[in-house]
């Protein structure tokens, strides 16, 4: 017995020196924030050996952060959430990116002062980031687009809708093409749609292309139906059908551009503009010297003034490169904070506020303000203040009178002729009159099929010539005892023609020294 006892003992005792017991006190040492291991103390039965173990803890790696990407196209790549279905359409428009590689690197080239900007806002609203390549879809990011449907700027607002969202539209400012103005309201209006929607981005961007109405109705027809109420089983407008399918194949391309093969030239992540408040207005062409930039660069940071200025009433702020703010800042002050030129003018006999605001590319209001003018009432050799420009109109490149004489210049025909427009006249009206389609004569004058026109606006109207003719546009002076019909004759033209291209009713008379233009068949007479 005693034996066995003392046999049982040995073993009991051997496989305790084999199988360590933990002591129930453990404790924990971090040698960093990252990597953190644990110390265990282990003794044997007898508390002869203490022996401590160490034991990694296993921990994953670190994730990227997408603000801190050096592409701002990587900070949006990694934030894309919106599931990417197999659908034809989705395939034809990511077909139709991949087939137009170089469209992508015009519209990088465009962005490349804003995508930072708009990134930064949507992520604050926490929206998602498919948002930030809407404008790919709506302009290529040109911030003078102005789509045929009356839409302007990289979001494309129409003006009712723009007006609605708290974008001003005047002769000196339409905030549609105000960079910061019209993304904050882009995204004002994207966040209500989503909440009509009950959150189903889908629907609110359909929404967004062709309004909440149309969206609502097609819901409706499909539950009378039985049918589902999602994008993809709604009978849409063919454009609307088009667009919220074009966004996801950009969104997946820009996701997966290695995978697809898509050249995207980076973009910095970091600030690239910031606004400034000059609380004057401000002639850009001054602005633009204060600044050391040229004048075209500060115009197409500024899309949203019309003309030489900023809004006399306001807005007057300005996005500026981070790096010329103190330049401009310190030149303003040595200027002693001078916005715009001011000229003396001696009223003429004939004259009025119109007439004087026409010539100097001012308003009336304008004038009246510079002179305390409560009316419109002026007399000759009366001494006007008049707000002037610094530069002549030519040198305001992106103003709007100079981005429309640059799209009536382009040539669609052999000659051009110029149409005045009369009351009543409408675009139906002249193009019937001249056998041109009324969309066609929008487009040549850079103006939607839907826009008004006032008495007294020149049209221009294109024209081909017939076979065999050989069209020269020439300018005629009158002499004393010229008339109509002696002019048609000798250039073999109609008087009709000489009315309908020098906009003359009929009636009218000729005085000498008027100019008259003629588009003449050379191979018929001699010029």
């Amino acid at each position: 017995m005693k034996f066995r006892f003392l046999i049982l003992s040995f073993i009991v005792l051997s496989g305790c020196s084999l199988v360590q017991t933990p002591d129930t006190t453990n404790t924990e040492t971090e040698t960093s924030d990252s990597n953190k291991v644990e110390t265990v103390e282990e003794t044997t039965a007898n508390n002869d050996v203490a022996t401590t173990v160490t034991t990694p803890e296993v921990t994953e790696p670190a994730k990227p952060i997408p603000q801190l990407e050096e592409d701002v196209w990587q900070r949006i790549a990694m934030q894309l959430y919106f599931d990417i279905p197999e659908n034809k359409r989705v395939k034809y428009y990511r077909n139709w990116y991949l087939k137009r590689p170089t469209h992508m690197e015009t519209v990088s080239a465009r962005a490349q002062p804003f995508l930072y900007m708009i990134t930064e806002k949507i992520e604050q609203r926490g929206m998602p980031l498919e948002l930030a390549l809407l404008p790919v879809v709506e302009s290529a990011y040109d911030q003078f687009a102005y789509s045929h449907g009356r839409a302007a700027g990289l979001w494309q607002f129409v003006p009712e809708t723009g007006k609605r969202f708290g974008l001003a539209q005047n002769w000196w400012y339409d905030g549609r093409r105000d960079i910061e103005a019209s993304t904050d309201a882009a995204l004002d209006l994207l966040a209500y749609l989503n909440r009509k929607f009950d959150g189903d981005w889908l629907l609110a961007l359909a929404a967004y292309n062709t309004g909440e109405g149309r969206v609502f109705r097609a819901m409706r027809n499909n539950r009378k139906a039985g049918k589902p109420t999602d994008f993809w089983a709604l009978d849409l407008p063919k454009e609307t059908r088009g667009y919220v399918p074009k966004l996801i194949a950009l969104a997946d391309l820009v996701k997966n551009k290695e995978h697809y093969g898509l050249s995207l030239p980076a973009i910095d992540n970091k600030p690239v503009l910031t606004k400034i408040e000059p609380q004057m207005q401000m002639d850009l062409a001054l602005a633009a010297n204060y600044a050391g930039l040229t004048l075209s660069k500060l115009q197409q940071l500024n899309p949203g003034y019309n003309h030489w200025a900023t809004a006399p009433e306001g807005p007057n702020h300005l996005l500026l490169p981070l790096e010329k703010v103190d330049r401009f800042n310190s030149e303003l002050a040595k200027n002693k904070n001078r916005g715009v030129q001011v000229v003396r003018y001696k009223v003429k006999s004939g004259d009025s506020l119109g007439l004087i605001a026409q010539r100097n590319n001012t308003t009336v209001k304008i004038i009246q303000r510079a002179n305390q003018l409560s009316g419109t009432r002026i007399r000759a050799g009366q001494h006007l203040l008049i707000p002037k420009s610094i530069q002549d109109e030519a040198h305001y490149t992106f103003s709007a009178p100079q981005r429309l004489a640059k799209i009536t210049s382009q040539s669609h025909g052999n000659y051009k002729l110029k149409h005045t427009v009369k009351s009543g006249e409408s675009l139906w009206i002249i193009g019937r009159q001249y056998k041109v389609s009324h969309k066609t004569l929008a487009r040549w004058n850079g103006m939607s099929p839907k826009d008004t026109l006032r008495p007294g606006q020149k049209l221009v109207i294109w024209k081909e010539a017939k076979s065999g003719e050989r069209i020269k546009t020439i300018t005629y002076q009158i002499r004393r005892g010229d008339s109509l019909s002696s002019i048609a004759a000798k250039y073999k033209v109609s008087v009709t023609q000489l009315r309908k291209w020098n906009s003359l009713r009929k009636g009218s008379y000729l005085q000498p020294g008027q100019k008259l233009k003629l588009h003449i068949n050379i191979n018929n007479v001699s010029a």
